[in-house]
């Protein structure tokens, strides 16, 4: 799980759907996507396979068709600033991508055949790719131009909602953050234990990041202390990437869960420095050798 590119040249369908349900906090592996929609290397996923896909994971895939770029650009739009990413079938029909937000012009999509995973286009470069040119069955010096795409309505209240930016499209899309983006639904779903979502009602609760503003030199320092020996720097970058998450989607914390927050995050950040650095015993003294 994650946004990583596509293994193969088949399961772009899977992988844009498996995006879209990324932005509405739907954690999914894009096989069991494959599996529930039954796509095949050899004919791929069409938009049928991939609504019955999402119908399991109670959302709904759309249908929307308009013939003129300027009014599929204004009902793509209407639908992203809503909330709901869209899936396109680019390339005369032939790869899918997952169109999440429209920002000054420029359109951020999700696209598993590009090696960061995360694009942005403008509206000229996304209408290029997106037009099917279609003969006329009666004349065939005639073309007419479809613009197909399928929006990915949830068909509950979304309380985790991924809320994308160009500002930081253009952080993922750095080479350093692309192990980081591999790894995006572990932190979601680690962030879910110890965070809530942002609603209207809300109250007496303060960010990640100034949750880490007050507490990140004392978790950080605590966490040293017990190992011993960290890379300190790779430590700030976890913790730094947690804040991202967080943002993203709008985590917050309630005062009252500070201090179990403390706790949750010096535990990760503990795990995450055995399993990367090692440990040495602890509580445990080293056996005497026998003259």
């Amino acid at each position: 799980m994650g946004i990583y590119p596509q293994p193969n040249d088949w399961q772009c369908g899977p992988f844009a759907l498996k995006h879209a349900l990324i932005m509405h906090g739907i954690l999914v592996d894009e096989n069991d996507l494959s599996r529930r929609a039954g796509s095949h290397w050899w004919n791929g996923t069409d938009d049928i396979k991939l609504g019955r896909a999402a119908r399991d994971y109670n959302c709904e895939l759309q249908m929307v068709r308009k013939y003129d770029p300027e009014k599929a650009r204004r009902e793509l739009i209407s639908y992203l600033r809503q909330g709901i990413p869209s899936l396109l079938c680019i390339q005369e029909w032939s790869h899918w991508v997952t169109v999440v937000k429209e920002e000054k012009g420029n359109f951020i999509l999700l696209d598993s055949q590009e090696p960061a995973v995360v694009k942005i286009a403008t509206w000229s470069q996304l209408k290029n790719m997106w037009v099917f040119n279609q003969e006329d069955e009666y004349d065939e010096e005639a073309i007419h131009t479809i613009y197909d795409f399928h929006p990915v309505v949830p068909l509950f209240r979304v309380t985790t909602k991924a809320h994308f930016s160009l500002a930081r499209a253009k952080y993922l899309r750095r080479s350093a953050n692309r192990s980081f983006a591999q790894l995006w639904d572990e932190y979601v779903e680690d962030l879910l234990k110890i965070c809530k979502p942002r609603t209207a009602l809300s109250e007496n609760v303060i960010s990640l990041g100034e949750f880490f503003r007050r507490h990140e030199l004392m978790i950080l320092d605590q966490v040293e202390y017990w190992h011993g020996d960290i890379d300190r720097r790779a430590a700030e970058k976890i913790l730094d990437n947690m804040h991202f998450v967080a943002d993203t989607y709008g985590l917050v914390l309630h005062e009252e869960d500070v201090k179990r927050a403390i706790a949750g995050i010096s535990s990760i950040l503990t795990l995450w420095a055995s399993s990367e650095f090692g440990v040495d015993p602890v509580y445990k003294l080293e056996k005497r050798r026998k003259k």
